[in-house]
């Protein structure tokens, strides 16, 4: 272990009972892939949480947010230093129709249902998207033509100085499944402001988005989502697809049959096995199209 031993002292000293070391992070992790972190912390608060970056950065040490574990790739070789996933604390929802507020461990996926219910509209396209709201503003996640950024109100963050702060939509910077936001923060709760339908129309249109999830994506097996972001004017799974790609297998990840952009953990993938497969892709695609693909899931950690 690369951290210093006072360090995990201090941090179970500032979160006690749930600072962990050599902690496995493949149960953490969509893709059900990835060795073990150094130390994995879980604060509750954000009083909590500003004490975990403010330790680590007098220890020198950047820590590495986990969030829902979704839309990542964690190299075999685990992450070194300190991760932090956020505890049950920032699992908190506040309803004042038509905005809500959701602590950064709220399940993107139950917000949408729950707003849904209530009659709230901004949210249906995001039925099914794995991950916590705070990794789905992290990275902008949308689909069908919805996405985040069009319902963001303001976010709360806290940053290594233990301090709490809300920034307005306005002190954002919005692209294509990312969101700029200030060095050294985390985000601890996003407002969304949404917009006041009758519930059938909500509904509706939600249950449209799961049909053509169900129909095109995955099921069953363990997955990242997306695997590249679409090119300007193309979709980043025709062109896999059109590479003759579909189906094709590295050691146990495979190139999902039901939709190219996805590559699906067979049961005893490795991270090697993804990224290897991601490779190809990008290289037979780049030969046949011209086009370089972007990966949207994001490769952290030792490999």
């Amino acid at each position: 272990m690369t951290v210093d031993p006072a360090l995990v002292r201090a941090l179970d000293a500032a979160v006690p009972g749930r600072v962990r070391t050599n902690e496995p992070l493949a149960r953490y992790t969509s893709f059900r892939i990835g060795g073990p972190a150094d130390v994995l912390v879980s604060p509750d608060t954000a009083e909590e949480l500003g004490a975990v970056l403010r330790l680590a950065a007098e220890h020198g040490v950047a820590p590495t947010m986990l969030g829902g574990g979704s839309n990542m790739l964690v190299g075999d070789g685990g992450i070194r230093g300190v991760v932090v996933r956020l505890g049950a604390g920032f699992r908190h929802v506040a309803w004042d129709a038509p905005c809500v507020e959701a602590g950064a461990g709220v399940q993107l996926g139950r917000l949408a249902r729950d707003a849904a219910q209530r009659g709230l509209g901004g949210l249906e396209y995001a039925e099914g998207i794995p991950g916590t709201v705070g990794g789905a503003l992290f990275m902008n996640a949308g689909a069908y033509g919805g996405e985040i950024a069009d319902a963001v109100d303001e976010i709360e963050t806290v940053d290594a100085s233990g301090r709490v702060r809300r920034l307005g939509r306005d002190e954002l910077a919005f692209t294509y499944r990312r969101t700029a936001l200030p060095v050294g923060v985390v985000v601890s709760a996003v407002r969304f402001r949404l917009r006041v339908e009758a519930v059938e129309r909500v509904r509706a249109r939600m249950e449209e988005a799961r049909a053509r999830r169900t129909a095109g994506q995955p099921h069953g097996s363990a997955n990242a989502g997306s695997i590249f972001k679409n090119p300007p004017g193309d979709y980043a799974g025709r062109l896999v697809e059109a590479a003759g790609l579909k189906g094709v297998r590295i050691g146990g990840a495979r190139v999902s049959d039901a939709h190219a952009n996805f590559i699906v953990n067979d049961g005893a993938a490795r991270a090697a096995d993804v990224q290897a497969l991601m490779q190809q892709a990008q290289r037979v695609v780049w030969e046949r199209s011209g086009v370089w693909l972007e990966p949207e899931v994001r490769l952290i950690g030792s490999w």
